[in-house]
């Protein structure tokens, strides 16, 4: 899996490709996610429009990076899962956590209406 980091208007972009699995490279995402210095970024997306395959850590990564944005008071969006990534987020009841959102500009509206 591969990941980039994009910080606009306030709001963190995480654009995932690849395979969302358990291993090095998301270790290496959620550790960045920790390392982050005060002022913490509250506002999180997650484009997970070239996300082809999750398994179980995967899907620990999101919750554990959901948990570390709501614990500072911020909340986190998925960006447009594929078909297979939300019947997994169905199948797990992992939709009812997670806000899920078209595009960009959707996640970003949503964002900043959660924290005002």
């Amino acid at each position: 899996m591969k990941y980039q980091t994009e910080l606009k208007d306030d709001i963190l972009f995480i654009r995932l490709e690849g395979d969302l699995i358990s291993g090095t490279d998301t270790q290496s995402l959620v550790d960045e996610m920790d390392g982050q210095k005060p002022p913490a970024t509250l506002l999180c997306a997650v484009d997970l429009s070239n996300v082809r395959y999750m398994d179980s850590g995967g899907m620990g990564v999101l919750v554990s990076l959901l948990t570390r944005f709501r614990n500072r008071g911020g909340e986190l969006v998925l960006i447009k899962p594929s078909d297979h990534i939300r019947k997994l987020l169905i199948v797990t009841k992992l939709n009812a956590i997670f806000t899920i959102a078209e595009n960009d500009n959707f996640a970003a509206q949503f964002l900043k209406e959660s924290i005002y």
